[in-house]
């Protein structure tokens, strides 16, 4: 059983729906400390041939609470002009039509909980890269409320009787390869292969931008060898290696 469990994030990068699509269950994090500065509510999509931010707004945000505790402030103005943006960014892309009602059915979505708006968001793009992996929130899971970090990740796992954890490369820190091997699950680390495709005004590639971009210039079918172009560290040298340590 392979295990994947990461926060949710505003029409995140190319290489969180890789992790979703290459395991059995993925699990979205939604019972842990919002991030202010984090990509949580935000992401970068192509304006001009440059990378500029889009964001949702959220009110009574504190990072004493967790991202289900926080709300969506659902300005009709502000929707308005973050669609008029996109709009604009994207209404020449060849994908423009198909994607840009998707974006508009998920930026209007009414749901106040960020937390259940993003789990919406994150299933309606998987719905049209048809990825059909199953999805959990980790709020709905019984588990214990004291444990903290790799401990409450363990534990997760535990709870599918998983035996491969994979997680993003940016969390790999965050881990130990040994502590998973105790426990009988080998912690695996998908890396994201360099991808480029045509950008419209863009005179170099713009890596990591919002999925929104990749949608907007690729089919569904060309995206679906994107999610497959990926490398797994799935050693424990490997994983050192790539951490920076020796």
């Amino acid at each position: 059983m392979r295990v994947g469990i990461m926060q949710p994030y505003f029409f995140p990068y190319i290489g969180y729906w890789q992790l979703i699509k290459a395991v059995d269950k993925y699990v979205i994090y939604d019972d842990v400390n919002y991030k202010k500065r984090g990509w949580i509510n935000k992401n970068n999509i192509l304006v001009n041939g440059e990378a500029r931010p889009i964001s949702l707004r959220t009110f009574k945000v504190s990072q004493n609470k967790r991202i289900n505790e926080i709300e969506i402030d659902h300005d009709l103005i502000y929707k308005k002009k973050l669609l008029k943006t996109i709009k604009e960014a994207y209404g020449k892309a060849p994908y423009f039509q198909d994607v840009f009602s998707l974006v508009e059915k998920i930026i209007n979505y009414r749901e106040a909980n960020l937390a259940a708006y993003l789990t919406h968001s994150i299933k309606e793009v998987c719905a049209y890269l048809n990825i059909q992996t199953e999805i959990i929130l980790s709020s709905k899971l019984v588990k214990s409320e004291h444990l903290r970090g790799q401990d409450k990740i363990l534990e997760i796992c535990g709870l599918f009787s998983a035996d491969e954890y994979l997680n993003a490369a940016g969390g790999l820190l965050l881990y130990s390869p040994l502590d998973f091997q105790v426990q009988g699950i080998e912690l695996k680390i998908i890396k994201t292969n360099h991808l480029s495709y045509q950008q419209r005004d863009a005179r170099e590639f713009v890596p990591n931008l919002s999925i929104i971009d990749v949608m907007m210039f690729n089919s569904p079918e060309e995206i679906d060898a994107m999610l497959n172009d990926f490398t797994v560290l799935n050693n424990f040298s490997e994983l050192l290696q790539a951490s920076g340590s020796s």
